[in-house]
């Protein structure tokens, strides 16, 4: 059996026998009506797309509530549009990981094509440039991760891509942000319609951050004389384009191999993953966690999918940061974080193996329940209870997502003041007692244990890429596993520093409470495990 347009039709029943669900939509129409007169454009065709965003409209689909798909561009990794999805034109095997152990198959076949978006392809452009200025397009939408959107150098100068764009202007565009910002203007210059142009990426104020970087080159042009005022002010113009937040949560890892072979044993050919040249793991299919969360702000100015009836929601800006705050403070992110960098130290290498672990999953759920609920941002379309009883019953411990702490904890330094300094600041905010947090201060401890690169054995280990992590390993210097007594002011230098934490920790009486645990936790072998146990069961 081979994936592509032809065997969805004439083999239809071979693909059901296999418990495969295929598009109840003519998928031929639906192909030629969207090249035709597209709606919408979505830039990033990686897993998150194909799992989640593209089976959104897939659902419409099937439901008669759209008749048209989508069109995905990948504006960085040109092999997955030339290698993933021209070759089975256009499809993709959806494989959801459910909570008991079971899969479940569907082909989504909502994208009605695959473009890279290349300055240099001439042939691409052509075709984008007529995509851009057609009245019908809805919307576009991104899931290029956080630094899909970035523009400047760690150093605060702008990346050498970018720079080139601005002074090449837009028929050169190469970045992503330079790449929407000369589509925007072709739009504007052929009938200046309305777009609605929406981040979906994982990543808070996403629409803001998408909105600065577009305008930020849009603006340069202007100084430089490629564009006109006229042109600024249609970007700035809601009637025109808009720049909706969203709040998006799903877990898609990487292609499992047990999925891999289960498609292969049924005789699915063609689902082993490949490596592109941008080092990007991909496959003809997509496994991912069955729960998925998308809300979004409603502001289209040239109108919309019917979304909400794919189970989206549609509400206003306060309401998708209410969500993103709930998720990434309290209820998600928080526990996410400190149960990864134990895992690491006591010897994991998956988190659902983490969640037979009595230890971490007392330390999440005091995180979540009993120190995170009190103090929780509420968005009312969620219930934050149910969220994490949904994520320490069912996604946590799912056994076929294949989800390693080793990732989780990479870049810790660029998310512990959200994922802890935010309930801090609001127990400070409120009066609450500091001293009654455990799981919080141990969290901390436990991440500043783990920078030792040391394990609970004793044994050296590879801590995550971190982009602070030479810095603070640097002022760890000194300190010996097994050596309490070599713990003086060390931590002090990085527990004062409220761009890491949101705030000065060695100003409240948590400083104390973390440098007691850290010190506890570097006692010996073994002491991590210890101290874990004590803390969260005392």
């Amino acid at each position: 059996m081979q994936m592509n347009a032809s065997s969805i039709v004439n083999q239809k029943a071979e693909w059901e026998k296999l418990g495969v669900k295929l598009p109840a939509f003519d998928h031929a129409a639906m192909t030629a009506a969207t090249k035709e007169h597209p709606i919408w454009v979505h830039f990033g065709a990686g897993n998150i797309f194909r799992g989640f965003i593209a089976a959104l409209q897939q659902r419409l689909l099937n439901e008669g509530a759209a008749d048209r798909g989508i069109i995905a561009a990948d504006t960085f990794d040109y092999d997955i549009i030339d290698k993933i999805y021209t070759p089975y034109d256009n499809l993709t095997m959806n494989v959801t990981l459910n909570p008991d152990g079971t899969t479940s198959r569907e082909i989504i076949g909502s994208v009605a094509e695959g473009l890279r978006a290349n300055s240099a392809d001439a042939e691409m452009m052509a075709r984008f440039k007529q995509i851009f200025t057609d009245p019908s397009l809805q919307m576009i939408s991104f899931t290029i991760t956080e630094k899909g959107y970035a523009l400047y150098r760690p150093d605060g100068s702008l990346m050498p891509v970018v720079q080139a764009d601005i002074d090449e202007g837009p028929a050169h565009a190469r970045h992503a942000m330079s790449m929407v910002a000369s589509l925007l203007l072709e739009r504007f210059q052929n009938g200046a319609y309305p777009l609605a142009v929406v981040s979906m990426d994982n990543c808070s104020h996403n629409g803001e951050k998408l909105q600065a970087s577009v305008m930020t080159v849009a603006k340069a042009w202007l100084e430089k004389g490629f564009v006109g005022q006229d042109f600024i002010d249609y970007l700035s113009d809601e009637t025109k384009i808009t720049f909706p937040w969203s709040m998006i949560d799903k877990i898609t890892p990487r292609p499992h191999k047990i999925v891999e072979e289960s498609l292969e044993k049924d005789g699915i050919e063609g689902m082993t993953p490949i490596v592109t040249s941008k080092n990007t793991f991909i496959a003809a299919f997509v496994n991912a966690e069955r729960p998925q969360y998308l809300v979004v702000e409603d502001k289209f100015p040239n109108g919309r999918p019917a979304l909400e009836k794919a189970g989206v929601y549609m509400t206003d800006r306060e309401t998708v940061n209410k969500t993103e705050r709930m998720k990434v403070t309290t209820c998600l992110n928080p526990l996410h974080t400190a149960m990864s960098v134990y895992g690491c130290m006591l010897g994991y290498d998956l988190i659902c193996a983490e969640m037979k672990d009595e230890d971490i999953v007392a330390l999440i759920k005091r995180l979540g329940y009993v120190e995170g609920l009190p103090v929780v941002v509420d968005p009312k379309i969620l219930d934050p209870k149910a969220f994490i009883d949904e994520v320490i019953e069912q996604r946590l411990p799912n056994p076929f997502m294949p989800d390693m702490p080793q990732r989780i904890a990479t870049d810790t330094s660029q998310k512990v003041g959200i994922r802890f300094g935010e309930t801090i600041k609001s127990y400070v905010a409120e009066g609450r007692d500091l001293n009654s947090l455990v799981s919080i201060p141990l969290a901390i401890a436990g991440w500043l244990r783990y920078l030792l690169a040391i394990d609970d054995n004793g044994n050296a280990f590879e801590v995550s890429a971190d982009p602070l992590k030479d810095e603070l390993q640097a002022k760890l210097s000194g300190i010996e596993f097994g050596k309490p007594e070599t713990v003086t002011d060390q931590l002090d230098g990085i527990l004062s520093n409220a761009s890491i934490f949101g705030s000065d920790l060695t100003k409240t009486v948590l400083a104390d409470k973390i440098k007691a645990y850290f010190k506890a936790e570097i006692a010996g072998a073994g002491a991590v495990r210890k101290t874990l146990h004590e803390a969260v069961n005392g």
